[in-house]
């Protein structure tokens, strides 16, 4: 190749392919934004344009609530088929970023408040779309947890907390998922550009971690190219950028780039092309059986937050549906994410065709926009006071959540407040059905309604899902991925956030979500890892495989779970590691297994988690190492 061809292919030729060599036979790769869907745009100079009809799987928030790697490992797969279809090599996502604030607006494309939780969600979904000959890209790498100043914002971070909480999920999705890329953040990280951090893109991820595939910038995240390449970063987006291109030339000629730094992001990016060419890309995916899956992983995801004993509902005879969400699903977020779904289940048509026999009365009770509308909420308290159970579907709205702003509260829109406590009111039989991608504040009206459903951005399949739940034909097993507070002034990093002159502190260091709750010994509205079942479970035999043994050999932790209720339900052991001799400061617990277990009435199962070295070690910033 020559010196001038090798420069072009660091750089995209188009929004979203790289830049084809055609004397050589090295063809053009092409990517695409997800990462719960595929957005496809059919023009690949197109950036906003509309997509190509896919699969709206429920969205990363959801997804972590299953704590089912099998199932989130089953929607990957479905990924890579449509991907397959659609003329895809690499579909953008999953995105790893810790939930360091619930107030961050892309937060419904992010995991958890836990690192261990986040890692084994991100490599099930990439192993799942790469078992398929399709890539993924995982981002953005790193401590990109806020949509606010996103594209400038220094990330002044501690070592230990860098490690111990932000690096870790990135850790585990590259050594168990290998992906084919890694997205750099825009922010900049301790004062440096992750598109030009030498120590994160090749100190960090490729020499550490061994990461063996390529970097790719946000785009638009490249501020200076040649600084860029020398830090690591193979591939800038979007294309083409010709000065960009001149600039690396003239830097390997003047000597100021070497020509081997070069030469090896040319490697790493044509391994991967090479690679993505070897997956034919033709024929069509199963939209039916790709949608009958994502109503599985939204039933899975559900979680229960209150319930008096309403649900399940038992031969409801006249059901009052309410809320704006209920005919017009909210099922997404809004940004790159956005996807084009092969077609949407309504909630209220949904709930209908399983109580058919039921009569069901529909008010809007909120509109679209922010404004205030007490005829809408007169007639739903009307429509809910004339049946015998109310339910409400609560929608939080684009305008409140979504990439390119963070939310400026944890709260409903007022309309919304007051439709639920005066529906309940009316009618003590009133359930709360959730729509959002982060935790609310409830404290207005939870102690007023009968059951909530968090029931998160569920995808195109959810109302089904919801109804099967409300009905019992479900028993919902999701459990919190992240904590609920009591009030957005409670959360670690409320003071510090969203910065101030350029800059954000990340002063709460190791301390985020429950490490800094059960450290301050909080009360918040609902723990991480919390939820409800129409069953119960019980626990008895806890066991470990050795009293006393060497941290490099690890551990095995196995307790028997009976199914002690009427009904089959699935249980999430969740194993927790605290360490009482420490000479650092450490949480009083951290999350380092998990298994999910299905059980019938009556029956017992012993659930076994392996915990290796890192379950029990922390990082110190002394030794440079972890101990």
């Amino acid at each position: 190749m020559t010196l001038e061809e090798k420069a072009a292919l660091c750089t995209g030729a188009s929004a979203w392919t790289t830049t084809p060599v055609e004397r050589l036979g090295i063809p053009e790769m092409l990517v695409s934004d997800g990462p719960h869907g595929v957005r496809r745009v059919p023009d690949i100079h197109a950036m906003g344009a509309k997509s190509l009809p896919a699969t709206c799987f429920p969205t990363a928030s959801s997804l972590s609530s299953t704590w089912n790697v099998d199932l989130i490992r089953e929607m990957g797969e479905a990924l890579g088929k449509e991907c397959i279809a659609l003329n895809v090599d690499v579909l953008l996502g999953p995105g790893a970023n810790m939930k360091r604030t619930p107030l961050c607006g892309r937060n419904f494309e992010y995991f958890s408040e836990d690192p261990y939780l986040a890692g084994e969600m991100a490599a099930a979904l990439i192993n799942g779309v790469q078992s398929m000959g399709v890539g993924t890209s995982l981002k953005h790498f790193a401590v990109n947890n806020q949509e606010s100043e996103r594209f400038v914002i220094n990330a002044k971070v501690d070592e230990r907390a860098l490690r111990e909480i932000y690096l870790p999920a990135f850790e585990t999705a590259v050594k168990k998922g290998n992906p084919w890329t890694v997205m750099c953040a825009y922010n900049k990280l301790n004062g440096t550009y992750c598109s030009q951090h030498h120590q994160l893109l090749t100190d960090i991820l490729k020499d550490e971690w061994k990461f063996e595939g390529l970097v790719v910038s946000d785009w638009g995240a490249v501020h200076d190219r040649v600084a860029a390449l020398k830090a690591g970063l193979d591939w800038q987006m979007p294309g083409p950028r010709e000065r960009d291109v001149q600039a690396v030339v003239a830097a390997v000629r003047n000597g100021e780039l070497d020509e081997s730094v070069l030469n090896e992001s040319v490697r790493r990016i044509l391994q991967i092309v090479f690679k993505a060419a070897g997956t034919p890309k033709k024929g069509t995916f199963d939209t039916d059986a790709h949608h009958a899956l994502a109503q599985r992983v939204a039933s899975e995801s559900i979680v229960l937050l209150k319930n008096n004993g309403i649900l399940p509902l038992k031969d409801p005879q006249h059901i009052a549906v309410i809320g704006r969400a209920a005919e017009f699903a909210h099922f997404q977020g809004g940004g790159s994410s956005h996807i084009n779904p092969t077609r949407v289940d309504v909630p209220f048509k949904e709930l209908q065709s399983r109580v058919s026999k039921a009569e069901l009365n529909y008010a809007e009770g909120y509109p679209a926009d922010n404004s205030s509308q007490p005829a809408l909420i007169e007639q739903a308290v009307q429509v809910a006071k004339s049946a015998d159970v109310a339910v409400l579907y609560i929608g939080l709205p684009s305008f409140k959540e979504s990439e390119g702003y963070d939310r400026p509260d944890l709260d409903l829109t007022d309309q919304q407040v007051a439709l639920i406590k005066a529906v309940a009111k009316a009618q003590p039989k009133t359930i709360v059905v959730l729509n959002n991608g982060a935790p609310l504040d409830m404290r207005a009206w939870i102690d007023d309604v009968a059951a909530v459903l968090e029931a998160w951005m569920m995808g195109q399949a959810g109302a089904g899902a919801i109804a099967d739940v409300l009905l019992g034909v479900t028993n919902p097993s999701g459990k919190l991925a992240e904590t609920f507070p009591l009030k957005l002034q409670d959360t670690p990093a409320h003071i510090n956030f969203p910065g101030e002159n350029g800059e954000v502190s990340y002063g709460e260091g190791l301390f985020i979500g429950y490490r800094y709750y059960d450290y301050r010994e909080m009360n918040v509205l609902f723990p991480f890892g919390y939820g409800l079942s129409y069953t119960t479970f019980e626990y008895s035999n806890p066991k470990v495989s050795a009293k006393k043994f060497r941290d490099t050999d690890g551990l095995s932790v196995s307790v028997d779970v009976k199914n002690t209720g009427k009904v089959t339900g699935r249980e999430i052991v969740q194993v927790y590691v605290r360490d009482v001799k420490s000479k650092l400061v450490r949480p009083l617990k951290e999350l380092k297994g998990f298994t999910k277990v299905e059980l019938k009435p009556g029956e017992t199962r012993t659930a076994t988690v392996k915990l290796d070295f890192r379950s029990f070690a922390y990082y110190h910033p002394g030794h440079k190492a972890w101990i």
